[in-house]
C-alpha cells in the first residue's frame, strides 16, 4: 500500500488558506494595540508595567551570555 501515488489534497508548498487568515487577523489584531501601547500603559498599575515590559524585553533585547575562556580562546595574550 505505501507504493501507491498521491491522488489529490494539496500540492507541496501550497499555502494552508485557515492558517494565512489566522496570521492576517492577528498582525492587525497586534498593530492595533501597538498603536494604543502608549495609553495602555499608563493606564496599568506600576507594578503591572514593570512585568509587562520585562516580558517584552527579550523580543527587543537579545540575551547576554557569559564568554567562557576555555572554549578555544587563547591564554596567551600578549602581543
Amino acid at each position: 500500500m505505501a507504493n501507491r501515488k498521491k491522488t489529490g489534497g494539496r500540492i507541496i508548498g501550497t499555502p494552508n488558506k485557515t492558517t494565512t487568515e489566522i496570521r492576517t487577523v492577528l498582525k492587525d489584531v497586534i498593530n492595533n494595540e501597538l498603536i494604543n501601547i502608549d495609553t495602555l500603559l499608563t493606564q496599568l498599575e506600576p507594578k503591572e508595567r514593570l512585568e509587562l515590559v520585562i516580558k517584552l524585553i527579550p523580543y527587543v533585547l537579545p540575551k547576554v551570555e557569559s564568554v567562557n575562556y576555555s572554549l578555544g580562546e587563547p591564554m596567551d595574550w600578549s602581543l
